[in-house]
């Protein structure tokens, strides 16, 4: 598992530097002004799962499970720190395989 640094978009642009998704799945810290930028580089779908720790009047809250399609580039957030963040102020990433799955965290 990586934590991964936010990288500020600013007025003047941002060319985002990626990282290669981590086997164990990854983690950012989360102020709900990130967005996941995922760029699936192989031959199959991938599928990205956000989990969500948060409850609701004693429930838990689904986690959210997007599909990245071969070849395909997606972005995905911001996130509400009340729903998705971790103990630690986190936001947990999960990944259902990381060949050519690379990723990279923005910040508005």
């Amino acid at each position: 598992m990586a934590v991964l640094a936010a990288q500020q978009i600013l007025t003047t642009g941002l060319t985002a530097t990626f990282a290669s998704a981590a086997g164990g799945g990854d983690v950012f810290a989360n102020t709900g002004r990130q967005i996941v930028e995922i760029v699936n580089g192989d031959s199959s779908s991938m599928t990205v799962t956000v989990v969500t720790p948060g409850t609701y009047k004693g429930k838990a809250i689904a986690d959210d499970t997007i599909t990245v399609g071969a070849g395909v580039r997606k972005h995905i957030g911001p996130f509400d720190p009340e729903i998705y963040n971790n103990s630690s102020g986190q936001v947990d990433l999960a990944y259902s395989g990381v060949t050519s799955l690379t990723v990279a965290i923005l910040q508005i």
